[in-house]
């Protein structure tokens, strides 16, 4: 059964990605959950539940609405994760959400491999983390596919060898392949549309000669090509402890990163003197992120007072 239309405040949320806290009218946090479409995902609570009737009652409490706009869907998955570690809502199920963080290694000898440890091992670059083995596989596959590392090794099968030789690879070319996967892992944006652009190619190729798996497997792989590349800052393997804050029409939200974490969302009323010098305090690389969301907190907060 369809809830009720949904709030002023759901007009007000943007149409990006990010997180949403449900509360009560008293301030008790209901929900966490994360969207591609922060609109379109928080509206489907009073459009339509018949594959989640079990939340129309905590629809029914819902007083206030919360949202915090991401650079990315990984960069939300990540948040919710972080936000949901520190402190789970009672109608949260899933403490932390259900994909298993995931670093990518590009090493000298075996060239590029998922690992879950972000142990750092002579001779090689750590990237991540990322949030989805599946992800990250299909990634790694996109990568194998376009830059062959493994066959530029120099001890390789029989077969391996003639693989090597359909490809064009030499074990000369080791270094270059090594530098162009780096490129891309280093979300460089040439050589990421490089690969963007060759994904694609292939993907309409395979779909015009009807070989619609291969279409769908290169489409998987674009998509977690995408996902790896997004930006990402709520999540860093720099462990460093951090505090953002932003301000907008006598609101401060405040952002606190542990660890490298960044696991703290809080939003209260202040004024613009006191709120100056934590706003002035905030890292630059964090300006941008901190005011948009402290512009988004201020419309939403004003509608629903």
């Amino acid at each position: 059964m369809a809830a009720a239309g949904p709030p002023p405040s759901v007009r007000m949320l943007p149409a990006e990605p990010g997180v949403y806290r449900f509360r009560t009218a008293a301030g008790r946090a209901l929900y966490i959950g994360r969207a591609i479409d922060l609109r379109r995902r928080v509206g489907s609570y009073w459009r339509d539940l018949r594959d989640r009737p079990h939340l129309s009652r905590m629809v029914a409490q819902v007083g206030r609405i919360e949202a915090v706009a991401c650079d990315s869907g990984h960069e939300a998955a990540w948040l919710e994760r972080n936000l949901l570690e520190r402190e789970m809502p009672y109608w949260n199920r899933t403490p932390g959400g259900a994909e298993v963080p995931v670093y990518i290694r590009l090493d000298q000898r075996v060239g590029l491999r998922a690992v879950r440890s972000p142990d750092t091992v002579a001779g090689s670059r750590l990237f991540g983390p990322y949030l989805g083995g599946l992800k990250v596989r299909l990634a790694l596959s996109a990568l194998e596919r376009l830059i062959p590392i493994a066959y530029a090794a120099s001890k390789l099968s029989g077969s391996e060898r003639d693989l090597a030789r359909v490809r064009g690879v030499e074990q000369s070319d080791r270094a270059a392949l090594m530098d162009a996967a780096m490129a891309v892992l280093e979300r460089d944006p040439a050589a990421v549309a490089a690969v963007r652009t060759e994904l694609v190619r292939r993907r309409d190729c395979a779909s015009a000669d009807l070989g619609f798996e291969l279409a769908g497997q290169l489409q998987a792989e674009l998509e977690a090509i995408e996902w790896i590349v997004s930006e990402q800052k709520a999540t860093r393997t720099d462990t460093r402890d951090l505090v953002v804050h932003g301000w907008a029409d006598g609101l401060l939200v405040r952002f606190e990163m542990r660890a490298g974490r960044l696991s703290t969302w809080t939003q209260r009323r202040c004024s613009e003197p006191t709120a100056r010098d934590r706003v002035a305090a905030t890292a630059p690389e964090w300006q941008s992120f901190a005011t948009r969301n402290a512009a988004l907190a201020a419309r939403l907060h004003h509608v629903q007072r």
